[in-house]
């Protein structure tokens, strides 16, 4: 399998970005860390390993972006109204800068976003925020109310930021186009999770695929399993 460590330099956050980048060519999904995760962790914890074949056959190029989680969602050290706009500017390189480099460069007018567990959240956050850039979304046992990381601070910025808060007033129509996957399992911890996010899609008329599994855990084996899965069906 092609791998690519790529320095990607961001001017919203004036530095260097890594990434590594699977596959030479292929739908585009770009795959965010778990909490507090690095680039390098879907690789290291084998859910890269488990769509081998789907890149190897160019069905699809992963891109496996870093995150800044230590210094907005996790900065315990730093007021919630900075953390929060440390991470506005993280959404804006890859609103303005890394997406439209990708589907450039896969010659695509939308691209494909994925994670587990936090990096569930930045999937479906970015998804949900930014319709007109995502055809594909995939969440495996995310969470999606981020208000137990603001220590009781709320504005607009952090209901931008919340899906369950700012989804119930989209139009559905906007994301009629959308494939949306929402994994879980009944020993899931973010289970009730996503069971409310699956309720207030459905309120909203927004066709997607809850996929509540067996007695499996949180943790890496399942999602290992499901990445896939998923994959192999959204295409």
């Amino acid at each position: 399998m092609d791998e690519k460590h790529i320095k990607y330099y961001s001017h919203h956050l004036d530095r260097d970005i890594e990434m590594l980048v699977y596959g030479n060519w292929g739908y585009p999904v770009l795959l965010f860390p778990t909490t507090l995760g690095r680039y390098y962790q879907a690789k290291d914890m084998g859910l890269i390993d488990s769509v081998r074949g789907l890149v190897d056959s160019g069905k699809y190029k992963i891109y496996c972006v870093d995150s800044i989680d230590a210094e907005s969602w996790y900065a315990k050290h730093m007021n919630p109204q900075y953390r929060i706009l440390n991470h506005v500017q993280y959404d804006k390189f890859l609103t303005n800068e890394l997406v439209p480099f990708i589907r450039h460069e896969c010659n695509v007018g939308k691209i494909g976003v994925a994670g587990c567990s936090f990096g569930g959240f930045h999937a479906a956050n970015f998804a949900f925020k930014h319709p007109e850039q995502v055809a594909y979304m995939v969440s495996m046992s995310g969470a999606f109310d981020i208000r137990s990381f603001t220590d009781g601070f709320y504005d607009d910025t952090v209901y931008f930021n919340n899906p369950v808060d700012f989804m119930p007033n989209e139009q559905g129509w906007r994301y009629g186009h959308m494939k949306i996957v929402l994994g879980t399992s009944d020993w899931d911890i973010c289970l009730a999770s996503n069971i409310r996010m699956s309720n207030i899609l459905n309120t909203k008329g927004i066709d997607h695929w809850l996929d509540i599994r067996g007695w499996e855990k949180h943790d890496w084996p399942l999602w290992n399993s499901m990445f896939p899965h998923y994959l192999s069906r959204i295409l």
